[in-house]
């Protein structure tokens, strides 16, 4: 039987629709659906399925410089980060997770530009990966949850000589006091 040449064409593109279609539904079915905020604001709070906030609902949590560092792996430039000189007391937990990883007693000025730290507070948060994009190895560390925090290094001071170089973004700091209320007028 012959077809003619708009027969075919319609044929043709009936059988690609039906194709896409049922492609958009099977890739639709597969994808997570979006989970609101609110929902993964609880989910922190309770620090439980952390591994189930989806990066659509990260990118509204968190800033722009925050979600490009802490989920597509970026880096802060250097000296710019506002816990460079932070000298208080208190531990730093994740931008996102907000899992303690480090403590302000193991920080130090390593003249790098990003804040560093000899040891991690609980090791149980970080994860630390090789790291090539660079053409070289490098060991990542990421929090358990999966963001991105810095590089880890061996030419930080004694005990551990180790160098943990975090960026400002990827942390929040929580003081050990709270700070004293300014007097109101």
């Amino acid at each position: 039987m012959k077809r003619s040449g708009p027969a075919l064409l319609l044929l043709l593109t009936v059988s690609l629709g039906t194709s896409l279609a049922l492609s958009l539904g099977r890739d639709q079915a597969n994808n997570k659906q979006a989970m609101s905020p609110l929902g993964a604001r609880q989910l922190i709070a309770a620090q439980q399925q952390l591994d189930s906030i989806d990066k659509a609902t990260w990118k509204q949590l968190l800033t722009k410089p925050q979600y490009d560092i802490l989920w597509r792996s970026k880096t802060e430039r250097a000296f710019s980060g506002a816990l460079l000189n932070n000298h208080k007391h208190g531990v730093y937990v994740t931008a996102g997770c907000r899992l303690p990883v480090f403590h302000s007693s193991h920080k130090f000025e390593s003249g790098t530009g990003w804040p560093s730290f000899w040891e991690a507070l609980n090791k149980d948060n970080i994860v630390l990966k090789d790291d090539w994009f660079l053409g070289y190895k490098r060991t990542e560390i990421l929090s358990s949850c999966g963001e991105h925090l810095g590089h880890v290094f061996d030419d930080g001071p004694a005990p551990t000589g180790l160098r943990y170089c975090i960026n400002s973004l990827a942390l929040n700091f929580m003081p050990d006091k709270p700070e004293p209320a300014s007097p109101t007028e």
